[in-house]
């Protein structure tokens, strides 16, 4: 039995069309540096026998030499040696196809002021492609660098967060047997100054680690939250904290994707703030709203305290910004790590603040996918209303 035929040709069109398809593949760009200096070499060389070869037609194929020679420079910026080598070649090899043309009488003489020119044509653009480079390599540069100090920061804040943490709880530990023994007014108040001081450095390296891991890609563990009945939780808990008016405002029943230890963080913060700022009597109030669907879900913390200043609203999320003072003062971390959480959740936090009247801050969360059940709004005159007419807003950074 004799074989007559190969497997691509027994395979039909669709063999030789699935043939020329491997070779297109491995023709595609980007080519390697070797294929397209080698290919751009000879086709140059072809034109250059044709300017040779045929008297009186050398306008194409030159201009060809020395676009193609441009072109190729703009996708491959050899370096500066090699440049001048190639340029030096094209430059002699044209200006002899040229000058043979003059010789034999088929061109004038001026045709050679071409060669100079086309040069200097390719010389601005290697000057541009030169100074392109160079601004791309220093925005690398840069961007290596930058990324390299944030990562090197996150790494300072962990580990002193991480060294922080155990001495002190020992010494917390201490000061607390201290305190159990001692009977001077002026000892316990020396000694509450000093518990004080250690809760407060405590507070600073838990929220420091929060704030450093929020960049890192396993800072969220999400689940389903029903922020409804996420919220009335909080509420409870926090109710026998402080002499407060505490309420509910609208809770729309909505859940959404959200990592339910840092959530609660974050609202914790938003909390301690208000009762920071606020005295005895004073209402709290923690409403979820949800606008609309697509629309992001609203979860608001909402006060009648003493408000915020108008020159520090702008700042109020940045880190170690606080307007308390006293034993009593906050971290000044507390709404920074708030802002942290948001980004991490692909969210946004809000401040609208009134002078004397009170304070709503909001963090925004993603819309989440499904049908939302809607309650009232809230009535007229709440705090909210109040901060949204006077027309004070304050954005995360």
């Amino acid at each position: 039995m004799r074989v007559t035929s190969s497997a691509t040709a027994d395979a039909g069109p669709a063999g030789r069309l699935a043939g020329l398809g491997g070779i297109v593949v491995r023709l595609s760009w980007p080519f390697r540096p070797a294929v397209l200096d080698t290919g751009w070499a000879v086709f140059s060389a072809l034109n250059l026998v044709a300017i040779f070869a045929v008297a009186g037609w050398e306008t194409v194929p030159f201009h060809f030499i020395w676009i193609s020679f441009t072109l190729v420079y703009g996708f491959r910026t050899w370096a500066p040696r090699p440049t001048l080598v190639v340029l030096g070649v094209v430059m002699a090899t044209t200006a002899a196809a040229i000058g043979h043309d003059v010789a034999r009488g088929s061109e004038p003489a001026a045709e050679l002021t071409e060669v100079p020119l086309m040069a200097a044509m390719f010389v601005a653009m290697v000057w541009h492609a030169r100074r392109k480079l160079t601004a791309e390599q220093e925005s690398r540069r840069f961007g290596e660098e930058n990324a390299r100090l944030l990562a090197t920061q996150r790494r300072f804040l962990q580990d002193a967060s991480h060294q922080l943490r155990t001495p002190i709880t020992i010494a917390l530990g201490h000061a607390e047997l201290l305190a159990g023994g001692l009977t001077g007014n002026q000892e316990t108040h020396d000694i509450e100054v000093v518990l004080g001081e250690l809760n407060r450095l405590r507070r600073i390296a838990e929220r420091l680690l929060v704030i450093a891991a929020a960049e890192g890609p396993e800072f969220l563990q999400t689940e389903a939250v029903e922020l409804d009945g996420f919220t009335m939780e909080i509420l409870r808990r926090w109710q026998p904290t402080a002499d407060r008016r505490w309420q509910l405002g609208r809770l729309d029943k909505v859940t959404v994707q959200a990592d339910r230890e840092r959530l609660g963080l974050a609202v914790d913060a938003l909390l301690e703030n208000a009762v920071r700022h606020t005295a005895s009597g004073d209402v709290i109030k923690l409403s979820v709203v949800a606008v609309g669907y697509g629309l992001p879900v609203r979860l608001i913390v909402a006060d009648t305290g003493q408000g915020i200043p108008a020159e520090l609203l702008r700042h109020v999320f940045d880190r170690f910004r606080s307007g308390d003072s006293g034993p009593s003062r906050g971290t000044g971390l507390g709404l920074a790590l708030v802002s942290a959480v948001a980004r991490a959740h692909g969210g946004d936090v809000l401040a609208q603040s009134t002078p004397g009247q009170g304070s709503e801050f909001e963090l925004l969360l993603p819309a989440p996918a499904g049908p939302l059940e809607l309650m009232p709004g809230p009535a007229p005159g709440t705090p909210a209303e109040a901060g949204a007419a006077d027309g004070r807003l304050a954005r995360k950074p």
